[in-house]
């Protein structure tokens, strides 16, 4: 009994001493603050998406949380080219992708543009799961701007409408879809400053301060899938993106909501507002856990994502498929190896689809 108790302290001390030695995961590094983009910072992040119908800016600002999914869904779309209507959304339906990706298979030249400009959709990713209301607050201030410049108004293939203070965009058929082509970098009046490194792709971009249509995307045939056009929508006043006529929660593994993260709020420790409760481990697509031995998160086809020292985000801050990189100084990079199934880096481009798959 006396050997015990005599070695019982030590373990306690060897105990405590590992306990305080260990980082608190839930506090920000001494001298740093969580930094918030902006709000021109994210006009200009949500710019050449802000004119699109509301339906497709819930898709587009969910999906851009998932950028390894977005890369592997529009290489998947270049390898099925030859699918169209319901061969095509029967096979989509059957990956495991996000809903929000999924749904942008409709329109395969905006997954395309999201792919051709990975740096950009990653770091408009990393601002819808942390400033997620501001992010819709400037959707509305672009509208508003374009609305100003005379260049965002009713056409016969969609109508924008004023309900409170939101500016609403709406297919006119809702059966039938038209992406609006313009340059976000002078559609809104007074020009913008481009995203750097951000390139125009076919379908998405016009030459010219006014909005064009091309070839409208049929949408009746997804809508038996859960994923399909009318599954989505924007609450502009309560400022969320809806699925399924309730607020749609990411579930992304690639970015962090730093504001719980690393304060400790409730939506980290088990809450819904992160990924720490039962839709983390549940959730669509999501085959493992929060690893608690590391700070990697795992899945299939998942790029992992290891925070070095300073990192306050996990985006995909460097990456881009047009050959630029920026660096994120602010919110931090992270370094992201074996991903796509082992490989490197990025392979491919993000070529055009033509008119198919409608």
């Amino acid at each position: 009994m006396r050997s015990g108790s005599r070695a019982l302290p030590v373990v306690l001390f060897l105990y405590c001493s590992q306990a305080a030695a260990m980082p608190d995961a839930t506090a920000p590094p001494q001298g740093e603050a969580v930094v918030q983009q902006s709000a021109e910072q994210l006009q200009q992040l949500v710019a050449p998406i802000a004119l699109y119908p509301d339906a497709l800016v819930a898709q587009v600002l969910a999906a851009s949380a998932y950028p390894t999914e977005i890369v592997e869904a529009d290489r998947w779309m270049q390898q099925h080219s030859t699918l169209q209507g319901d061969p095509l959304a029967q096979a989509v339906n059957q990956m495991s992708w996000d809903p929000s990706v999924k749904a942008l298979t409709q329109f395969p030249s905006v997954l395309a543009s999201l792919d051709k400009n990975l740096s950009w959709a990653s770091a408009l990713g990393d601002a819808y799961v942390n400033q997620q209301q501001a992010v819709l607050d400037a959707v509305q201030t672009m509208r508003k701007r374009a609305q100003q410049a005379g260049n965002l108004n009713s056409t016969p293939q969609e109508t924008v409408s004023t309900q409170g203070q939101a500016v609403v965009i709406q297919p006119v058929n809702p059966e039938v879809v038209y992406v609006p082509a313009y340059d976000p970098w002078i559609v809104y009046g007074p020009p913008v400053a481009a995203y750097p490194g951000w390139v125009p792709f076919p379908g998405v971009y016009a030459v010219g301060p006014g909005i064009s249509f091309g070839v409208g995307f049929g949408v009746g045939l997804f809508a038996g899938f859960g994923w399909g056009w009318h599954h989505w929508g924007a609450d502009w006043r309560g400022r969320e993106i809806l699925h399924d006529h309730d607020r749609y929660v990411s579930h992304s593994r690639t970015f962090i909501d730093r504001n719980h993260f690393y304060r400790g709020g409730p939506g980290f420790h088990g809450g819904p507002e992160f990924h720490g409760g039962p839709e983390f481990h549940g959730g669509p697509g999501l085959h493992d856990g929060f690893h608690a031995g590391g700070p990697q998160f795992h899945g299939p086809a998942a790029a992992r994502v290891q925070p070095g020292p300073g990192v306050r985000s996990g985006a995909f801050s460097g990456f881009n498929h047009g050959g630029v990189t920026r660096s994120f100084s602010a919110r931090g990079q992270a370094s992201v190896a074996h991903a796509f199934h082992g490989g490197g880096g990025f392979h491919g481009g993000g070529g055009s689809h033509g008119g198919g798959h409608r």
